[in-house]
């Protein structure tokens, strides 16, 4: 009974790789892809992170920009400012705009931010870009969407461009390349009161 068992699950796996291996074998086109990580979820910013450790591996160089982060030391910058070769990583916001309660302020940091991102898109040197919670920028309206959509629309063919942040506007992710959706089921936050840790939310 468990031998043919056995057998036949070794014969799904082997039908499952086959076509599995023919389904790759038509995937032939290599480009830079406009990823977007929006949602409600945590792991945003955090899954990009992880493409950028990606990208360090491969010997790739990465400009980060961070919109809304650059009040607090986080473990990412540490971790990333010892890749110095590898990565260009800058904090360049002050809060949340609920912390800086100055909007004028508040754009003038986005558009300073938004400089170095569309510095790091134009200059060929860098291979993935990360404009962190840019879509928090661009839901009150501190960058005109159509410069944006501009600037990541002539993009370097094989450059990677990671947006984060909630509320992605629909026109970007309409294109991009890759749109993933974090959704929140639970979050010790609001359920527990368990405050941000350091190693888990900076």
């Amino acid at each position: 009974m468990v031998e043919r068992t056995d057998e036949r699950h070794a014969e799904k796996m082997k039908k499952k790789q086959a076509a599995h291996d023919k389904i790759m074998a038509s995937k032939t086109i290599e480009k830079g892809l406009l990823i977007v990580h929006t949602g409600k979820g945590k792991g945003k910013t955090t899954a990009a992170l992880g493409m950028v450790v990606r990208a360090i591996g491969h010997g790739k160089k990465v400009g980060v920009v961070q919109f809304v982060k650059g009040a607090m030391t986080t473990g990412e910058k540490v971790v990333f400012d010892a890749f110095p070769g590898n990565v260009e990583f800058k904090p360049m916001g002050e809060g949340f705009t609920w912390n800086t309660q100055d909007r004028a302020r508040d754009i003038a940091l986005a558009r300073e931010a938004w400089d170095e991102v569309r510095r790091m898109v134009e200059d060929p040197a860098y291979d993935m870009v990360l404009a962190d919670e840019l879509n928090i920028v661009l839901r009150y309206d501190y960058l005109p969407l159509d410069e944006v959509l501009d600037v990541l629309t002539a993009k370097a063919e094989m450059k990677h461009v990671i947006v984060t942040g909630r509320n992605a506007p629909e026109a970007l992710m309409e294109k991009a390349d890759l749109v993933t959706e974090m959704t929140l089921v639970k979050h010790p936050f609001r359920e527990q009161g368990v405050k941000a840790q350091a190693g888990v939310e900076f």
